[in-house]
């Protein structure tokens, strides 16, 4: 089992189940938006923190750097993202939304090597591109006004600072730490905008369907993907680990079928596996050249050189 095979399968349960969010929020449809986001954050970061307290893990004390770093990643990448999300459902179709949203692939090939002051690599870049094709052929390309596209570009923002803002944060806290903080922080300032847009509505009680959905979404969406995105991030980095975010529609598709509320149709099938091929070529290493070292740079002492490679023509 390659190094990189862990990683990557829990990055794919990750995004799948991110994906099944879709069809188990349309049974909490009539609930106030943020009030849910903010009972779904608090019990995976319950969850997470009695998981933490487990395992024991040894104490990082948290520097103003790493807090506002946390805030940072609270803010945008949950808070920001359910916020422009919801508004841009009034002025755009979902198919839009999730066409835009599709672009994370990209977006994390570009930027993600450079945050860490490395070169984004060719390869990955192009696979990318193809999840990015993949994921828009399967979420098809809705109708939308500008300002919706305005609204999904934010929402796209808030997911790439989902991945970019936690890079840092991982080597000293940890996936568990960096899924868990963020998540409590976030339920004060969704509770807070949810009682300014929804009034004394949005603190009522769930009914037994919406607590079911909002424990799955808190469970398995939240705190199970998010620790799972959060270890691969850390082990893939954010250009490999973002191909798997072109998943998601994959995610949404199978749940979809599964409860029986749409039917799978061709495009659907054709975006899923050029999603499957992207991945696929993203995931590969070319190989090395005569005289590379393990990192993949070109060793340029001759006789180390062939030191290597008669250890290679040996083993």
């Amino acid at each position: 089992m390659s190094s990189s095979t862990v990683p990557a399968t829990g990055a794919a349960a990750a995004m799948l189940l991110v994906g099944t969010s879709t069809a188990v929020s349309a049974t909490i449809a009539g609930y106030p938006v943020l009030s849910g986001q903010a009972l779904r954050y608090g019990l995976a970061a319950a969850i997470l923190l009695a998981v933490v307290r487990r395992r024991r893990l040894p104490r990082a004390g948290l520097t103003p750097r790493d807090f506002l770093l946390l805030a940072a990643l609270a803010a945008t990448g949950l808070v920001g993202f359910n916020i422009f999300l919801v508004e841009a459902t009034r002025y755009a179709s979902p198919a839009m939304i999730g066409t835009v949203i599709g672009m994370i692939p990209v977006v994390l090939a570009l930027v993600g090597p450079l945050t860490q002051r490395r070169r984004p690599a060719a390869r990955t870049i192009g696979a990318a591109a193809v999840v990015t094709v993949g994921a828009a052929v399967a979420a098809g390309f809705g109708g939308g006004s500008p300002r919706g596209v305005l609204l999904s570009l934010g929402a796209l923002a808030g997911e790439v600072a989902f991945s970019l803002i936690a890079l840092p944060l991982l080597p000293k806290l940890g996936p568990l730490r960096v899924a868990a903080y963020p998540a409590a922080m976030s339920v004060p300032v969704l509770l807070a905008a949810s009682v300014a847009i929804d009034g004394a509505s949005a603190l009522r009680l769930p009914t037994p369907t919406e607590a079911a959905a909002f424990g799955y979404l808190g469970a398995l969406v939240t705190a199970t993907a998010f620790f799972l995105w959060y270890d691969a991030l850390r082990r893939l980095g954010a250009d490999r680990a973002g191909l798997f975010a072109g998943l998601v529609p994959m995610g949404a598709l199978l749940t979809t079928a599964v409860l029986g509320r749409g039917v799978v149709g061709p495009a659907d099938v054709a975006g899923a596996l050029v999603v499957a091929a992207g991945v696929v070529i993203g995931l590969r290493r070319p190989p090395r050249a005569n005289g590379a070292s393990r990192d993949g740079r070109l060793d340029r002492n001759p006789e180390r050189a062939n030191g290597l490679r008669e250890l290679t023509a040996n083993s």
